[in-house]
């Protein structure tokens, strides 16, 4: 499907108002929505492309700036040390609740749009993982794709690095995808094993994707960057989604 220009809303939380960016469909019509939660890099050309990837297959996909409280709306880190160093300083400093208010202040404004069928899910790489992983903790989200979710397994997410991510995993009740890289230094192979095992614990309704990747292999930039994986991927991320959500319009 054809997508209408990349367009923002400011969203209010008890933190402070966030950007949040807005991809859709350009035919009218009602589209299942997504919360796309990006990188510690906040919404780059990599993020903004993958979020037209999705709207251009029947989505309403919204993006929120994670770190609305410390940087001006709009600004983007850059893909080196420096914007690394900036974006981990602030994964740690953000509250947690924080980040699980800013989740339902986007879930809420995409049901209340009127190109939106009402049937939600979320997507995030990276850090993004890990929020979306919080965010099926929401009662409406039906399904959820994490991409090499980085803080799950040591349960460090947030100030004080003390989440309770895994514990909550018990609230979940759509479908998940888990998606790894067995080169991530990030998530090694315990931090994976520990996660497995607690969503074995659960029976909780889930797919998990191991594949030879190294962290950020999804980027369609830079030297990680494997298509052939990223493209198999998207598929799964695309029938997931199809299977929960519906495919409004299209």
């Amino acid at each position: 499907m054809i997508v209408a220009p990349h367009e923002y809303v400011t969203l209010d939380t008890p933190y402070g108002p966030m950007r949040t960016h807005i991809v859709r469909p350009a035919a009218p019509g009602k589209y299942p929505g997504l919360v796309f939660y990006s990188e510690i890099f906040q919404i780059t050309e990599p993020i903004r492309r993958t979020a037209a990837f999705l709207a251009g297959h029947g989505y309403v996909v919204a993006m929120p700036e994670v770190y609305h409280e410390f940087l001006p709306a709009g600004e983007v880190l850059a893909y080196d040390q420096a914007g690394s160093d900036v974006g981990n300083k602030y994964k740690y400093e953000k509250e947690l609740a924080s980040y699980d208010a800013d989740t339902r202040a986007v879930l809420d404004h995409l049901k209340s749009r009127e190109d939106c069928t009402g049937e939600l899910g979320a997507i995030g790489i990276c850090l993004g993982g890990h929020l979306s992983f919080r965010a099926a903790f929401e009662p409406d989200v039906r399904a959820t794709v994490c991409f090499y979710g980085t803080d799950i397994h040591k349960g460090s997410l947030g100030k004080g690095q003390n989440d309770d991510s895994l514990a909550r995993a018990a609230e979940i009740k759509g479908e998940l995808l888990m998606i790894w890289g067995r080169q991530d230094p990030h998530i090694p192979l315990e931090g994976r094993r520990t996660i497995l095992a607690r969503l074995d614990e659960l029976n909780l309704r889930f797919a998990w994707h191991e594949v030879n990747g190294a962290h950020a292999f999804m980027r369609d930039e830079g030297a990680r960057y494997d298509p052939e994986l990223a493209m198999h991927l998207y598929r799964e991320t695309l029938d997931l989604f199809a299977r929960r959500l519906g495919q409004g319009d299209r």
